[in-house]
Order: C-alpha cells, then structure tokens, then sequence
C-alpha cells in the first residue's frame, strides 16, 4: 500500500461523516429550499481546508461559490485546474418510493442513500478531502479552484451570467467536471463532453373554461390537439421527423466512433435497473451509439384535464406538454426550437405556443490534449488499465459549452468522479458505494501531484 492509499484509508471516516452531514442538509433549487443553509457548509468547508472563498451573488438568482487554494511551497503556481460542481439537488419526491430518509444519509450495505449524495455532493467532498490530504502532508502541487453554483438541477439559468461577470476568477488551464460513474462492467468513465440541451414547453388553448363532455362532436379538444401535434414530430419507428432536425450535425469522426467501444452499454442491466415494460427502441447493437451520438426528442410530461380518482366527463380547457430534445455537435438550441415552431406551423398547429424554457450547446474536448492524457494515466495507474471507458460525450447534458465560451474553447473539460451505474440519481434510493467514494479520494490525489510534476503521459494510446 502507498502512502497516499494509508492516508486515505485512515481519513476516510471523517470524509463520510462530513459528507453525511453535508447530504442531511437539504438544497433543493426547484423548490428554494436549504441554499442559504448549504451555502454556509460549504464555506466552512472551504475554510478549513485552507482555502478561500468568495460568494457571487450579484448576477441574480442563487449564490454561486468561488474557491481558491493556492499551491503549497514546492508547488507549481504558473499550473491552476478548476472544478465545476454543484451543491443544489433534485427534490425528492415521490418520498414513499424511498427505502430509507432521503436527507439521512444512512449506510447500508456499504453503500451511503442520499439525495444529491451521487449528484452531486459526493464529488465535491472526493475533491475538498483530496485537498485537505495534501495540506496536511506538503500542501498542494498546484493551484485548485472551484465554481460550485446552486441552480444545475434548474437549468443553470444565470451561470453565464456569472461566467460573463467574472471570468477572471475561473481562468484555469483545464477543467474537471462535476460527476461520472463506474459503468455495469465496473470500468470508471472519463468523459470528454456533453450533449445540448433545448427545453420546451407547449401549450394549448381551446377555451376559457373546462366544458360538458357532450360538446365533444362540435368543438376542438385541445387534448386530442396536443396529442396529434406531438405526434407529428415523430414517426412510428421513432425517427424524429420535424423538417431539417438532423442537418447541422457534424458528421461523426470515425476515431471517436473507435474511441468509445471500451463504453459497455449493457442493454440487459438497463432492463434490470429501470424495470423496463417494453424493448429499446434501437436495435441492441446500436444502442450504444445512439445514446452517445444521436439527438434525442423526449416528451417529459403531459398535462390536460382531469386525472383524480373517478370520472368526469370534460372537454379540457387547455393542455401543457414538456419537451426536451438532446442536442449533438453542430445543433443548437435556437435552430431546434426554430424548426419546432415552423413544424407546427406548416402542418396546421400554428395556434399551438412554443416557448423555450432551458437551453445548452453541445460540448466536446480535444481528447488529445495533454491534460486528457493525464487524467487516463492516473486513472489506468488507480483504477487498473482494463477498468477505464473513455467517452467522447455523455447522453446528459450541462453548462460545458459556457465554460469553453468565456473561459477557453481549447482549454479541456473532463468528468470523472465518484458513482456508479446503480446511483439512481434523479430517483428514489440514490447512492453511491463507499469503496467507489475512497478509490476516489485516492485518485485525486495522484492526479493533482501528476499534474503538479508535468507529466508528459506522451505514452497514452487511444487506439
């Protein structure tokens, strides 16, 4: 065992019980709950790592925190690396699909359930219990900054703001981003991107009151025009079919098409994981593919009408659908819902109203940038050379292209962190595994002393 794993192992029962804290504070951006709260653990945080904060709160919405620990004394201060994370969480609900207090942090079979503890809480005590390590033992090879903001799980809608206001502050050589996994076949994903993101939401109106169902055979029911409306967007065979969707997308490299067949997509553990009713929608051996590479239209809600227990015989007044299309190199946000709106219009639903309510560019970094080549050298040394899957981009998405717009295009951005395929984020019984969360700390640490020496990592192959 190296020193750096000893002084991990011995540490770590105070990072989980400082992340159990952290993850029984509740921060829920959607509902405003818990920021201010949280806010003031993560400057105590900061602090007694040794570092300095400061809070951005002039750009409207919630605090975003900026942190700064400066090398040690045989540091490098020309090398800085910044963080991206986030302390807001997604609500909890449904609460009675949870098996244990979704804000108690408890341990069970050796996994910690929490909120947020996966997405993304556990990350950022990963990050600040690597720092303090170092502190304690020469103090840091490199300069660490942080932005940690508390509206990701809103949509980050005064992030680049921020970023616009205070650029200065992030300047950084290269990025490392909030979360990634360890996939079904326990290979830790380095991610190199993001999919965009064009959040829309239409509405419907027919009247200005719910009316007796008997009118049915006379007047419009704008459920049933919703409904087709969507429906025309998508084919049968789920092949999305507004005019012009797919014709801006860069054609795909077939080097990163090579690059991503270590990423196991495990079509069967899907199945398992999420219970599913019904076969994928791509034939299995392309679903790897499509959920890296291909756009996406999801309808996320629909909402008209009455839906309580019982009947009642209505023609809707109105009706509301959600709609998020996933966006890769070469779309954007403004295009898509452009091409939208001039869908519905040309095929008679232009009554219907569009309007965007989140909106993010796709991202990709150099994966051949010397940085990119670090962070593999260290994760093949900690996690084992057959244990690693490199991703040019994730099927989520998040605010990466802000970062390359105000802070650098050619400056890299990669994710790796701490959970694993069976986290639930975003569900009940999120999680994540207390042996992940320490092999973590461990990583961390070597990569901030290999960045803080200059590793060339000229070795790395992507072949």
């Amino acid at each position: 065992m190296t020193r750096w794993e000893q002084l991990v192992k011995e540490q770590l029962p105070e990072a989980i019980s400082v992340l159990q804290d952290y993850c029984r504070q509740p921060s829920i951006s959607a509902q405003g709950i818990g920021i201010l709260e949280t806010v003031h653990i993560l400057t105590e945080l900061i602090t007694k790592a040794n570092g300095k904060y400061q809070l951005l709160n002039d750009c409207g919405g919630n605090p975003v925190v900026y942190a700064v620990f400066e090398p040690g004394p045989n540091g490098d201060p020309d090398k800085t690396i910044l963080f991206y994370n986030h302390y807001d969480v997604q609500p909890p609900e449904p609460i009675e699909e949870w098996n244990y207090p979704p804000f108690g942090a408890e341990i069970h079979d050796e996994k910690i359930f929490a909120r947020g503890v996966s997405d993304n809480k556990g990350d950022l005590i990963v990050r600040l219990q690597a720092i303090s390590i170092l502190q304690n033992n020469g103090g840091l090879p490199c300069r660490v900054k942080f932005l940690i903001e508390g509206e990701e799980e809103i949509g980050s809608p005064t992030l680049e703001n921020v970023l616009q206001k205070h650029a200065d502050l992030f300047q950084a050589d290269a990025s490392i981003w909030e979360w990634s996994q360890k996939n079904k076949g326990e290979k830790i994903e380095i991610i190199m991107g993001v999919k965009g993101m064009c959040y829309l939401q239409l509405d419907c109106e027919g009247s200005e009151l719910d009316i007796h169902s008997q009118y049915g055979s006379v007047l419009d029911n704008p459920a049933w025009r919703l409904i087709q409306a969507l429906a025309s967007m998508r084919t049968v065979d789920n092949r999305i079919s507004v005019e012009g969707f797919y014709d801006q997308i860069v054609p795909l490299a077939e080097e990163l098409l090579q690059w991503s067949r270590d990423y196991p997509f495990d079509t069967q553990g899907v199945k398992e994981i999420f219970g599913l009713k019904r076969p994928l929608i791509v034939e299995e051996k392309n679903a790897r593919d499509a959920f890296l590479f291909e756009p996406t239209m999801t309808v996320c809600g629909i909402e008209s009408g009455y839906t309580g227990q019982g009947t009642k015989t209505i023609l809707p007044k109105r009706s509301q659908a959600k709609l998020d299309c996933r966006l890769v190199p070469g779309q954007t946000p403004e295009d898509i819902a452009s091409k939208i709106r001039a869908h519905l219009d040309k095929h008679g639903f232009d009554d219907i109203r569009v309007s965007v309510l989140s909106s993010l560019m796709p991202f990709r970094s150099d994966i051949h940038h010397p940085f990119a080549k670090t962070v593999i050298t260290i994760a093949q040394r900690v996690y084992g050379d057959n244990h690693i899957a490199l991703l040019p981009n994730f099927g989520g998405s998040g605010p990466m292209s802000l970062f390359g717009q105000y802070l650098g295009e050619e400056k890299p951005i990669v994710s790796i962190g701490c959970s694993w395929w069976g986290d639930q984020i975003h569900g009940p019984n999120e999680s994540i595994r207390l042996a992940d969360f320490e092999q973590a700390i461990r990583y961390m640490v070597e990569l901030f002393i290999s960045y803080g020496q200059a590793e060339a990592c000229s070795s790395v192959s992507f072949e």
